[in-house]
């Protein structure tokens, strides 16, 4: 069932554009603005396109884009989906899955998230070496879809080092700093606690945040090369002693936009 719906909307896609794209990324809270820069870009709401849900979450324009950059054909989504707006695992990892299906084999994550670092100010960059999934669920539950991948898959390399490093020496390069961490995944939509975050701190993580891990494990589960970058947008709870708000999180991700985007369009040319 589930192949036969990547199919359609494979097909869909398909007969929206001549251009075949070769890396998928998916953009986060407030960092759209990448989408925008395409060239030859080919855009389609989420609603028109068969089986994707529909992005409710604020900053998320809920757009896909097809176009190059840097010598490279992508395709953007300009949001994503959220098991805390109450999709299941398998729709929020869905478009995955139909990337893996159009061919892609490179797929970069991205989002905005709290830092449980001290050392970390709002706007920081940090590449993720490895995550914790903490959401309570995962996208792999229930009958396995063996065309894309095995029924229990390794996560040990989820992250690819070979993306990470270029993506640390790109940064380097440019003069940006970019932490490398652990990324927690919380389901939310309330924010965490500050018991939580000691604890969380206590497991090693970095960051926390709300999506990216769903779609880490089927795009191991899919064997994609994975690079995922986090904007930290706020200090976790308890961490100050001011309250977090949304609109927070959104305002900081686009003040951060430039530099962002400006590295991911880098890294892009340099892949």
């Amino acid at each position: 069932m589930l192949q036969k719906k990547v199919e359609e909307t494979v097909s869909f896609i398909r007969s929206k554009t001549s251009l075949q794209p070769e890396i998928g990324l998916v953009l986060g809270s407030g960092l759209g603005a990448l989408g925008e820069q395409l060239e030859e870009a080919c855009s389609i709401p989420y609603e028109e396109i068969p089986h994707f849900a529909r992005s409710t979450a604020p900053g998320h324009k809920g757009r896909l884009i097809i176009g190059r950059m840097k010598g490279k054909t992508l395709l953007c989504m300009q949001g994503r989906f959220h098991y805390y707006e109450g999709y299941t695992m398998q729709q929020v990892t869905y478009p995955v899955r139909v990337m893996k299906a159009l061919g892609i084999g490179t797929l970069i994550l991205t989002n905005s998230c709290g830092g449980l670092n001290p050392d970390f100010d709002p706007g920081d960059l940090m590449v993720i070496t490895d995550h914790i999934n903490y959401m309570g669920a995962n996208p792999l539950i229930g009958p396995n879809e063996d065309a894309f991948g095995t029924r229990f898959p390794d996560m040990t390399r989820t992250y690819s080092r070979d993306l990470t490093a270029l993506a640390k020496a790109t940064a380097k390069d440019m003069g940006i700093t970019l932490h490398e961490g652990i990324y927690l995944g919380y389901s939310g939509p309330s924010f965490e606690t500050p018991a939580e975050i000691r604890m969380f701190k206590q497991l090693g993580a970095s960051v926390v945040g709300m999506s990216t891990v769903p779609e880490a494990i089927v795009a191991s589960h899919c064997r994609m090369n994975l690079l995922a970058i986090s904007c930290v947008t706020n200090l976790a709870a308890g961490i100050l002693d001011v309250p977090l708000t949304g609109e927070e999180v959104i305002e900081v991700a686009n003040q951060a936009g430039k530099k962002f985007t400006g590295l991911l369009a880098e890294i892009v040319g340099r892949m």
